[in-house]
C-alpha cells in the first residue's frame, strides 16, 4: 500500500526506502504544539499524531507521521538553538545514557494507530576536540539532542533498542 510520509526528514525517508516501502513525501506544515504536562513518550506520540493528522486532513490518503525526541533525566532535549547550544547538548550527553524516543502515527480513513519506540543510547566520553569538530560542520543542528548517529562520528558506546 502506498502512503504519505508527513516528514521532510532525509533520514526517515532513507530508512523507509531501504525497508522497501512505497511512499510519497508531503511534509507537515503544522506548527508543533508541545504539551508539557505529558511524559516524554507521550510528547513524541502527540507530535507524530499532529504531523500525520495535518497531512491526512489535506490529502485523505494513508499517512505516516513521526517525531523523534531525546531525553536525559526526564528532560526533553530539542534541536539546538545555536552553535553554542549544540556544544552544550553534546557535553550534557557525553559519557551518559539517554533515551531516544520515536513516536509514530499512521492514519487511514478507518483507523489511527499511535505508538512509539524507545532506545537507550550510551555515549562515549566526548572530547572537546570531537565536539568542536562535529559542531563546526553544522551537523546536528536539525536533530533532536543535537546529534545524528548516522553522521559518522564516534559518539556512541552502545545502543539498546532499535
Amino acid at each position: 500500500m502506498k502512503f504519505i510520509l508527513a516528514s521532510a526528514s532525509p533520514r526517515r525517508s532513507e530508512i523507509l526506502k531501504n525497508a522497501g516501502f512505497d511512499f510519497e513525501i508531503i511534509p507537515s506544515q503544522q506548527e508543533e504544539v508541545v504539551d508539557l504536562s505529558l511524559n516524554p513518550q507521550q510528547v513524541a506520540e502527540s507530535l507524530a499524531l499532529q504531523k500525520a493528522q495535518s497531512v491526512f486532513n489535506q490529502c485523505k490518503k494513508p499517512t505516516l507521521g513521526a517525531d523523534t525526541i531525546v531525553t536525559i533525566n526526564g528532560k526533553i532535549l530539542g534541536k539546538p538553538k545555536s552553535y553554542e547550544n549544540s556544544k552544550e547538548l553534546l557535553r550534557l550527553l557525553s559519557g551518559k545514557t539517554h533515551q531516544v524516543i520515536t513516536g509514530y502515527a499512521f492514519i487511514t480513513e478507518n483507523e489511527t494507530i499511535v505508538s512509539s519506540d524507545v532506545s537507550f543510547v550510551t555515549f562515549n566520553d566526548l572530547s572537546k576536540e570531537l565536539i568542536e569538530s562535529y559542531t563546526s560542520l553544522g551537523l546536528g543542528m536539525d536533530k533532536a539532542g543535537g546529534y545524528g548517529i548516522q553522521d559518522g562520528f564516534d559518539f556512541v558506546k552502545c545502543v539498546e533498542g532499535s
